[in-house]
């Protein structure tokens, strides 16, 4: 291909900055996630989850669930990552989780979906050029059951002049 016709990639701006977001905004994820079986076997054993629930049908059985039980990091880390394209893709620091509750054990298949709310926002006082938000999230079932909620902060970075 001759070089006149090759294009340059360009940048494509992704996610929100600091003055994208208002205290009570509230963000229904896209898409959600089924969760699997495999997935629940191949990330316990790749974080050396090896709790005899996450992966021994028999032994989840015998102590009264219905099957092996998702491991709830899996959980947490899936919602987590539901909510990156609109709470905190354009980067910056993870600040930390915090308020980390799992209501209720989930098994194989279920779907997971996310929605964020800001709660928090606050320009830095260490570093003006960025701001820290805060999100309260919340993964539930195709039932509507909360599953895993959790507030996060991330530094994010502030819209050009005159901050």
């Amino acid at each position: 291909m001759a070089a006149e016709f090759i294009e340059k990639a360009v940048l494509w701006p992704k996610g929100n900055l600091y003055e994208d977001f208002h205290v009570g905004q509230k963000f229904e994820h896209h898409w959600g996630r089924t969760i699997f079986e495999s997935d629940n076997a191949l990330f316990s054993t790749l974080t050396l989850s090896f709790v005899p629930l996450y992966f021994n049908r028999t032994y989840a059985k015998s102590h009264g669930h219905p099957d092996v039980v998702l491991n709830p990091q899996l959980l947490f880390n899936v919602t987590l990552g539901l909510s990156v394209e609109d709470c905190s893709e354009i980067g910056g620091p993870f600040l930390g989780v915090y308020n980390l509750v799992y209501h209720k054990p989930a098994y194989p298949g279920v779907t997971l979906t996310a929605s964020s709310t800001t709660v928090d926002m606050r320009v830095s006082g260490s570093n003006p050029e960025m701001g820290i938000v805060t999100w309260e999230t919340e993964g539930r079932d195709e039932d509507g059951d909360l599953l895993v909620s959790f507030r996060r902060s991330n530094l994010v970075r502030r819209r050009g002049e005159g901050k």
